[in-house]
């Protein structure tokens, strides 16, 4: 069986063609593999998560008797060592948990609007 002359390079085109619209596809295209897409979507979860845990942490902060107190150890404390300090008052600690979590940490701490936070 012959094949007409057209054939070999119109598989080559068309096999370019396939790579150079995936590569397009993924990189500008907004495509993207189940992985990626699962791992972005647990991210916005963890981080909606998140937001929703910061009135719990600021009603935990505001029911504490040693409030004041544990406020001005924060107030004396920046950088790193705030977000570890209010983790230590167990405000960041969300309920049915023992941990405390850093980024409810970092967000509590912007809810409670402490000076040079």
């Amino acid at each position: 069986m012959t094949l007409p002359e057209w054939t070999k390079p119109g598989i080559y085109g068309a096999l370019g063609g396939a790579i150079a619209v995936s590569i397009l596809g993924f990189s500008w295209g907004g495509w993207t593999t189940s992985g990626s897409a699962q791992t972005m979507a647990q991210d916005l979860a963890a981080e909606e998560v998140t937001l929703a845990m910061v009135p719990v942490c600021l009603n935990m902060s505001a029911a504490d008797p040693e409030r004041i107190e544990k406020l001005a150890a924060l107030q004396e404390v920046s950088g790193f060592g705030r977000r570890n300090a209010l983790m230590e008052t167990g405000w960041a600690t969300r309920p049915g948990t023992d941990a405390p979590d850093r980024d409810l940490a970092d967000a509590c701490l912007a809810g409670l609007e402490l000076d040079g936070s």
